[in-house]
């Protein structure tokens, strides 16, 4: 075991971790219609599952609408009816034949309070994984040390490198979800 590839995979899983969190953040709702609103819509199309933006494309031409155009007109009504099944979006679709629209409401005091309350869960689950992959770096170099591939001072070195990456990683994580829930809450 080479004690760099340990920091170096504990740092790029850091990143993945931060990056897998920071795409969840996208997802939730602001009360500004954005297309990333509707990453994790799936429909039935051609006999199987596929995402939305395979189907469609997905716009936000104002502030509070949200348009897809199918690429095959024959999939508007799965897509409206995905959308409307959504029970964690909450909007209702209407279409013309051509081209679904969702109206994005305002949202209400309430429902943005459920949304801080879910950036608040989605930190919590970043700050979890990111204290595996703390704990799981400190095994691998704690495996090291007793097979006598470091020595005990490199093993202090490198643990404390690890803790200054997931003390970075922690910061970035904290300070995505203050804003994203200063953008919920604006209104």
């Amino acid at each position: 075991m080479n004690a760099d590839n340990v920091l170096n995979e504990s740092k790029s899983k850091f990143n993945s971790a931060l990056e897998h969190f920071q795409v969840g953040l996208k997802s939730l709702r602001t009360g500004r219609a954005s297309a990333s609103m509707l990453d994790g819509v799936s429909i039935e199309a051609y006999g199987q599952q596929m995402p939305l933006n395979q189907v469609a494309t997905v716009s936000a031409p104002e502030a509070q609408l949200i348009q897809i155009t199918p690429f095959d007109p024959n999939n508007i009504q799965a897509i409206a009816s995905a959308i409307r099944n959504n029970p964690n979006l909450g909007m209702n679709p209407s279409d013309d034949g051509r081209v679904v629209r969702i109206p994005v409401p305002p949202l209400t005091e309430e429902r943005r309070r459920d949304i801080v309350k879910q950036v608040g869960q989605r930190q919590e689950d970043c700050m979890i994984s990111l204290r595996g992959i703390r704990r799981d770096a400190f095994d691998a170099i704690e495996k090291a040390k007793k097979a006598k591939e470091i020595g005990e001072d490199d093993a202090k070195r490198l643990e404390k490198q690890v803790d200054d990456n997931l003390t970075a990683a922690r910061s970035q994580a904290e300070n995505a979800a203050k804003a994203k829930e200063q953008e919920v809450m604006t209104v």
